[in-house]
């Protein structure tokens, strides 16, 4: 660490992408010697340094060997660069590493990954555990801090010396006030940990794919006066759920690339990130949405979710009325976190849920291939 790299945790919240001089050292193989240009190129001894907001440059030794992230996110974009599942995550039930089984080929055991919000709480002394097996965190510090009142910018910086850097930028959603540096997309926060890796032409090969996929949901998405109504909601389980409109995180991708018609933003419901507030069933039938997409329910399969969260929206007398469940139009609404391939699962799935899409639109095993190398 630069000796001369001392901040405060108001520093960190409120520099964001202007945090420079980051020089922790990853804790694996090589000599330390970067003959890089800066750019996230390789020299001959592998070291290499990459760049992003808010953690400025990060220079490491040679390519990561292990690794932890936050969840499904960028868990999901180590995976299609070819790399050994994390060593850990937040919450193990949030990597829904299901999607793998639309992929040939591709599986993570989570049997022995370790949570790292287990307890309710993110723990310093947890992060340090890890940092002994992982050679860089792959999450985003501001988060940490923003999110928990037990963390000082302090327990980053022992962390990081002794020996794990932090490498992150939360982009699944845009709703935290404490993210006030600059957000990437999903293919912009893929490509850098790809160069994170060393594995720029895995990247390539996904965001040729990618381009790909875009262009087949043009073909099948409808004109905008043909494109159903859909609210997005977590249901509580008491007959009252969350609001969350569609924004420009990573977490909303697929429904902003299908192009629905958010129904909650055509009225003032406040999105559940800036108000935390709630909607009932009263509040849906004034709405009545073509479709209602719930999140929080994707470790369950589509029956089960059927035979639970349908059922009740059937049982209820108000539930009942809604168009969206009269005509069996209420579906899993995909997870917080998603990357290159769980995007594609999921968009695949959300075509098919919209618009009746009875078409493979990517083929899984193209993406086999690129996550085994075979390419």
């Amino acid at each position: 660490m630069s000796d001369q790299r001392v901040w405060t945790r108001r520093n960190v919240l409120r520099t964001g992408g202007a945090i420079a001089g980051v020089s922790a050292m990853a804790g694996c193989t090589g000599n330390g010697n970067s003959g890089d240009d800066g750019t996230g190129g390789e020299s001959d001894d592998g070291a290499h340094t990459v760049t992003m907001p808010p953690v400025g440059e990060v220079e490491f030794s040679a390519v990561p060997a292990t690794w932890a992230a936050n969840n499904g996110s960028w868990a999901d974009m180590g995976i299609a660069l070819g790399q050994e599942p994390p060593e850990a995550v937040y919450l193990t039930s949030r990597y829904h590493t299901q999607y793998y089984d639309d992929i040939p080929d591709v599986s993570v055991d989570k049997s022995d990954m370790t949570a790292l919000w287990a307890g309710g709480s993110l723990d310093p002394e947890d992060f340090l555990e890890v940092g002994t097996d992982a050679d860089v965190f792959v999450i985003d510090p501001n988060f940490i801090l923003g999110r928990t009142d037990n963390w000082e910018q302090e327990d980053i910086d022992q962390i990081e010396s002794a020996g794990t850097p932090f490498f992150g930028n939360s982009i699944f959603s845009r709703g935290y006030e404490w993210h006030d540096y600059d957000y990437l997309t999903l293919y912009e926060a893929f490509e850098k940990l790809a160069q994170v890796f060393q594995e720029e032409e895995r990247y390539e090969e996904f965001a040729a794919l990618h381009d790909e996929f875009q262009s087949a949901l043009d073909d099948i998405v409808p004109p905008e006066d043909q494109r159903p109504s859909v609210a997005i909601l977590w249901p509580n389980g008491d007959g009252t759920f969350l609001p969350y409109l569609i924004s420009e995180g990573t977490s909303f991708k697929q429904w902003r690339d299908l192009g629905v018609r958010d129904a909650l933003a055509e009225t003032d419901v406040d999105d559940f990130h800036s108000s935390r507030g709630q909607v009932d069933y009263e509040t849906l039938l004034e709405i009545d949405p073509d479709v209602i997409l719930c999140r929080g329910r994707e470790a369950s399969s589509a029956q089960e979710f059927q035979n639970t969260v349908v059922a009740s929206m059937e049982d209820d007398n108000a539930g009942s009325q809604l168009t969206a469940v009269q005509n069996g139009d209420v579906y899993r609404g995909g997870p917080l976190y998603q990357g290159p391939i769980t995007n594609l699962v999921v968009t695949q799935r959300a075509a098919e849920q919209v618009y009746d899409v009875d078409e493979q639109l990517y083929d899984p095993q193209d993406v086999s291939d690129i996550v085994n190398g075979d390419f």
